[in-house]
């Protein structure tokens, strides 16, 4: 049984072996290859001189991966017939294709279709949201994506949701469906939530409260500049004990430049990209997380701030409200700097107690275990009642 799962992700490829940024790490791959015994992935990829402890091991055992050249710019569009040629022979020689709602996903899905291949989607996010939020040609594309993935979803026989209802009202289907986050927890350990209060406890009036997000720091719709721009108006009305700590890759200087003009760079601090597995460290000493998206699926990050008894903030994006309570809600719009100044300023270490039990309960939900088992036994329908 060939599987094939496809998907615009960007890997990175070093001395014929892949890697991932985290998104798609082997770990997560690991779920397609326990599901069929092998997997083909098609997606995007660059090439390295170097690898790094900051990157994910993609190719693991049962994992076979064909590059495609990257097609989504304006200047590499003419490489959409290469794309289309690759992603043709591999469905054409596959018994059952997953697709990632993409570009390139949504391409597999419309070959899958005509080559009468067994297919299941995943929806992980909401191209509406991601295009509208982009910038003004986003927002002419915007209509005609969220009229075409509706028609794709509706006509689907299996898809899977990240969220629990978000994506499933925007995005409804007449085909079988599950809710299964890509977010798996595995440490719940009580002594995270005792220390956690302990912390909380200990604080006085005078410390310096530190505030966090991770996300890549290039792009704009990531939302960190609406934090760092709450963060002047604090100061001016003479608070400053908030610092900004920014974990992510990419090119920095936009969101330095929103510090610098907003002055307030003494209090944004930028930590490059840290690996997973060193996430949970950071985590634990910051206060409060943030998630100031103008889209999303429902995010990780948030979730594992969540686990480690953190109080969180959110943008009204996507499923972020199904996570948080709604004192801690803000909306994604572009000026929302004084919503998040105005929920900065109220917080007391009393929210910071209650949030920091009621967020950890909350992530219990994303236990790998329960999840992982909801995963398969819906793979294992869709491979079974098509083979």
């Amino acid at each position: 049984m060939k599987l094939v799962f496809v998907h615009d992700h960007k890997f990175l490829k070093y001395e014929d072996q892949y890697y991932s940024t985290g998104g798609l790490s082997g770990e997560a791959l690991k779920r397609y290859v326990d599901a069929a015994g092998n997997v083909t992935i098609v997606a995007r990829c660059i090439e390295i001189n170097e690898t790094s402890k900051h990157l994910s091991h993609s190719s693991i055992e049962g994992t076979r991966f064909v590059p495609v050249p990257n097609h989504k710019s304006v200047k590499s569009y003419y490489k959409i017939s290469l794309v289309k040629t690759i992603l043709k022979k591999e469905i054409l020689e596959s018994d059952l294709v997953i697709a990632r709602i993409s570009s390139l996903g949504n391409m597999a899905i419309r070959f899958a279709k005509k080559y009468n291949k067994p297919y299941l989607v995943e929806v992980v996010g909401c191209p509406w949201d991601s295009l509208w939020n982009y910038n003004w040609r986003g927002k002419v594309v915007a209509p005609f994506s969220y009229l075409n993935l509706r028609k794709l979803i509706k006509e689907a026989p299996y898809v899977l949701y990240v969220t629990n209802n978000f994506l499933q009202s925007r995005y409804p289907t007449n085909g079988y469906s599950v809710n299964c986050s890509n977010v798996s927890l595995t440490d719940f350990d009580e002594k995270i939530i005792n220390k956690r209060l302990e912390k909380i406890n200990n604080m006085n009036s005078s410390k310096k409260l530190i505030i966090g997000t991770t996300a890549a720091v290039d792009v704009k719709y990531k939302g960190q500049q609406s934090v760092i721009k709450a963060l002047s108006k604090l100061k001016k009305q003479g608070i400053t004990n908030y610092e900004y700590q920014i974990v992510g890759g990419g090119n920095q200087s936009y969101l330095k430049s929103v510090a610098r003009k907003y002055e307030v760079l003494e209090q944004v601090k930028f930590l490059g990209t840290i690996p997973h597995k060193e996430i949970f460290s950071w985590l634990d000493t910051i206060d409060i997380y943030a998630q100031p998206s103008k889209t999303e699926g429902l995010p990780r990050a948030l979730i594992e701030a969540m686990s480690r008894g953190i109080l969180a903030i959110g943008t009204n994006a996507g499923g972020i409200p199904e996570l948080l309570d709604e004192k801690y809600i803000f909306s994604k719009s572009t000026n929302n700097d004084e919503e998040i100044c105005k929920i900065l300023r109220e917080v007391k270490k009393s929210d910071l107690y209650s949030q920091a039990k009621q967020n950890y309960e909350t992530s219990k939900e994303y236990d790998k275990k329960l999840i992982e088992s909801r995963r398969q036994s819906f793979f294992k329908n869709f491979i079974e009642h098509n083979s």
